[in-house]
């Protein structure tokens, strides 16, 4: 039975579909090529049908993904004219594609700066830092995009997750409420803006959201992921469990579920099982940084610190934010006496999870180790203060000191709509 809805995850990895394969995505390609790009040369430089010419070849090159030609005719076109907006805004989109993320966003801006009302450079501008999960970053560029286009769906539906998950609940519910037409099928979207509702004490919306998620949701295996996912955010991992083996039943396959039955497996200490589910997801979800991450605290846990620092590093490959990777890999280095490279390793992890009081603790640790105690003194006391403030974000489902650096990861919650 359900009563409400509960979320308590602060940190999130996603899965989230790329939505602009052209910045600027809200206009058609014929208005863009008039408004967007003057094709007047340089003096000098080719023909202003020359660089026409070859900003549509890249651009018909980025649509079918073949990059290096794309991006070798965008820059022959701003050599030829750097005030091109519309070629700096594809080279970012290039650069989004290769997960280039400050490449791209120096990128976008400087299309911004050509472009100032080009809605399409600033929703990449705010999918840029949405995709580092930077989401108070992306609020103003989102903002400025539902204003200048109250009915697109894509921007409306990142704006209010970034409300959601920068803790704005009343902001979400009221963004994503106008799309309940559209969207109320959408298992994920009732999901969010009955928890945000909830939050927001707006217990009308919060009572139509959970009505229809059990109407649409009834006995499939995504319904069943959904609700295994609020049992494992209640700190219920036997009954999240069994939410989760009935999905299993019914599609074996389906993305995230795999992630989510090993944390349900970590939450009854049942480490070989959850080891596996992890290495079934990743086969499925590949780029999901989080399956590396919880590897890599079980095998730290066993004391295979090899295998531990191995998955660490695997997990920040794919996603350099993972704070708890960045922790594991300043414990390993810890307890292995490279101190400086441990102080490195927990210094990128206090920037990512400032309000951590096991960060604090044991990077005091390190630079007692180092000398300085001074430091050390200032980092023992910060994490005194979080602990007492009541500050320090914990996970019991994780359990051990690096809990308030791992809450529960939501991927399934990121995905928008097409």
């Amino acid at each position: 039975m359900i009563g409400s809805f509960q979320f308590y995850s602060v940190r999130i990895a996603f899965a989230v579909v790329f939505v602009c394969s052209f910045a600027f995505a809200f206009e058609s390609a014929e208005t863009s090529a008039k408004s967007g790009c003057a094709f007047q040369a340089n003096p000098g430089a080719a023909p202003a049908g020359d660089l026409e010419r070859l900003f549509n070849e890249g651009q018909a090159s980025l649509q079918h993904g073949d990059l290096e030609t794309a991006e070798s005719d965008f820059r022959k076109v701003l050599a030829a004219n750097p005030r091109i907006a519309g070629a700096w805004a594809n080279l970012g989109v290039i650069a989004m594609r290769r997960k280039q993320w400050s490449n791209a966003l120096e990128l976008l801006r400087k299309a911004e700066k050509l472009a100032p009302n080009a809605a399409g450079v600033r929703l990449n501008i705010g999918l840029v830092y949405f995709r580092q999960e930077e989401f108070h970053s992306a609020i103003a560029p989102l903002e400025s995009v539902v204003r200048d286009a109250p009915g697109a769906a894509q921007p409306r539906y990142l704006l209010g997750l970034c409300y959601f998950f920068s803790e704005r609940y009343a902001d979400a519910a009221g963004t994503l409420e106008p799309l309940w037409d559209s969207e109320s099928n959408n298992l994920s979207y009732l999901y969010v803006v009955g928890i945000a509702a909830g939050r927001a004490k707006r217990a009308d919306l919060e009572s139509k959201a959970l009505s229809r998620l059990v109407e649409v949701g009834g006995d499939t295996p995504e319904f069943h992921l959904l609700m295994g996912k609020a049992d494992l955010n209640r700190h219920e991992p036997e009954k999240a469990l069994a939410e989760l083996q009935q999905a299993e039943k019914a599609d074996s396959s389906l993305p995230f579920l795999h992630f989510n039955l090993g944390l349900a497996y970590l939450g009854t200490s049942k480490y070989d099982e959850a080891r596996a589910e992890f290495l079934k997801d990743a086969a499925i979800e590949p780029d999901l940084a989080w399956n590396y991450d919880e590897l890599g605290s079980l095998y730290s846990r066993q004391h295979d610190e090899a295998k531990a620092e191995q998955y660490f590093h695997e997990a920040l490959k794919r996603d350099p934010h993972v704070a708890s990777s960045q922790f594991g890999l300043g414990e390993i280095y810890q307890r292995q006496g490279k101190f400086s490279e441990a102080l490195a390793a927990l210094d990128a992890a206090e920037k990512l999870a400032p309000d951590s009081r096991n960060v604090h603790y044991v990077r005091g640790r390190i630079l007692m180790h180092l000398g300085k105690t001074e430091e050390a003194k200032k980092e023992f006391a910060e994490s005194q203060r979080l602990l007492d403030a009541g500050m320090a974000r914990d996970d019991q489902i994780r359990g051990g000191m690096e809990s308030d650096t791992r809450p529960t990861p939501n991927p399934e919650l990121m995905k928008e709509p097409q």
